[in-house]
């Protein structure tokens, strides 16, 4: 059986092949040059968003509109915008300078709460907002305040906008003390309005210089049931560090922000200064009546630090191996050489 399909690539010469084969053979082949006639025909495709104000709207379909024409809707305010291929993006930037919940943003927040993927720009330059954001890079980055009298920094902000001040390392650190006390004020209203009592953790620290300094957290839930942790001091203190000088000056921490009586327990680590400090502590406390159950849960040990000196303890049991461990690996660092020896054993 010869058959021949002028539409068919192929030529079928075989006596087994039926009719039924050569049929779903040919309708096969015409399925192929289908598909392929709808992929050369397809539409093309569109063009990516790369205006940077395409951030703040999202895009929806004309679909469910009467003109079939998209919309961008505004992702603080919904106000829809009608937005066609090749269409311009100025009603959408004029919207983003007159929408009112784009505006009087917390500078703060525009440095920290970066969840919601908005730029920080503003539409206007203004001189606070830039000396706010400007204290929180300093304290984020731990940035020295003569960082702002660098010839090279103020180049890059003159090259972008003529109408930034150039600031003075003693202003910088004024805008610094002014966030601080203003951040103050926020934490002292959440810790009166907090309907809870108040837990507190606080350890000493010793800096690389000797200095010593001790640090002092809240932990309470705050009116809307939320477990909220806030640093309230890390200062300096002076030595001795004896447990009653820890006392006096918790307490007058405590007095200074108004939570002498509203105190449910301390938690410290294990040292003896602690032990007596905590002593002071509520004696001072249970004067002014301010203990729950007089104070039987005040006092509560770390347990972080307990396992630590657990460790520690589990830790002098190999300190031989453990020294013979180091000098291999400080051995194996002097030369190159050695290094690559050390490797192969």
């Amino acid at each position: 059986m010869d058959t021949s399909q002028s539409n068919s690539a192929y030529t079928i010469n075989d006596s087994s092949v039926g009719d039924d084969d050569v049929n779903d053979i040919i309708e096969l082949e015409e399925e192929i040059e289908k598909g392929l006639r709808l992929v050369e025909q397809k539409a093309p495709r569109q063009r990516k968003l790369t205006s940077q104000v395409w951030s703040l709207f999202r895009k929806v379909s004309g679909d469910k509109y009467p003109d079939n024409k998209p919309r961008a809707v505004c992702k603080k305010c919904s106000i829809e915008y009608v937005a066609v291929r090749n269409s311009s993006t100025g009603n959408l930037r004029r919207h983003y300078e007159t929408c009112a919940k784009f505006k009087k943003r917390d500078p703060v927040q525009m440095m920290l709460d970066r969840s919601d993927g908005l730029s920080t720009r503003v539409p206007k330059f203004e001189a606070h907002v830039f000396r706010e954001l400007l204290s929180c890079a300093i304290i984020m980055h731990d940035l020295p305040f003569q960082f702002v009298e660098y010839e090279g920094i103020r180049r890059i902000w003159n090259y972008l906008c003529d109408e930034v001040p150039n600031i003075c390392r003693n202003t910088a650190k004024a805008d610094v003390l002014k966030m601080y006390n203003r951040e103050k004020i926020k934490i002292r209203s959440m810790l009166e309005e907090a309907p809870s009592r108040i837990c507190l953790t606080t350890d000493l620290w010793t800096s690389i210089t000797t200095d010593g300094y001790l640090c002092l957290t809240a932990h309470f839930i705050n009116k809307g049931w939320n477990l909220q942790k806030k640093m309230l001091n890390f200062c300096e203190m002076p030595t001795p560090h004896t447990g009653v000088a820890l006392a006096e000056k918790i307490l007058s921490l405590l007095c200074e922000w108004g939570i002498e009586k509203r105190i449910f327990l301390l938690t410290v680590d294990n040292a003896s200064s602690n032990d007596v400090c905590v002593v002071m502590l509520k004696s001072q406390l249970r004067l002014r009546n301010a203990l729950v159950c007089d104070g039987d849960f005040f006092h509560i040990r770390c347990c972080a630090h307990i396992i630590n000196l657990i460790v520690q303890h589990g830790l002098k049991e190999i300190e031989k191996e453990i020294e013979k461990a180091r000098e291999s690996e400080i051995c194996q660092r002097v030369t190159s050489e050695k290094k690559k020896i050390f490797r192969v054993c």
